[in-house]
């Protein structure tokens, strides 16, 4: 027998917020959230959470710069090599 566990993710609403958008952006909005079986104040709830936990997590890197950590691992460059680097590069 197999258990099977879900998350299930609690929004308690209680503080009534206004934004004031375009009529278009308003009816995406609305029509997004039909489709996703959610109501536009949850959606909204999400981002800005995902927002604020963005903020304190540490930011992914972008693709190329994730592909080139660690490649430099075996050499130790120090300050003055890298500044005489840079001399001979830019003069």
């Amino acid at each position: 027998m197999t258990s099977r566990m879900e998350r299930v993710t609690l929004y308690v609403m209680n503080t009534k917020l206004t934004l004031r958008m375009d009529i278009e952006l308003v009816q995406a909005a609305k029509t997004e959230a039909g489709r996703r079986g959610k109501s536009v104040s949850r959606m909204v709830g999400e981002y800005f959470g995902l927002l604020s936990s963005a903020r304190r997590s540490k930011p992914a890197l972008p693709p190329v710069t994730t592909s080139l950590v660690g490649i430099l691992k075996s050499g130790g460059v120090s300050a003055s090599d890298y500044r005489k680097h840079l001399r001979e590069k830019y003069s």
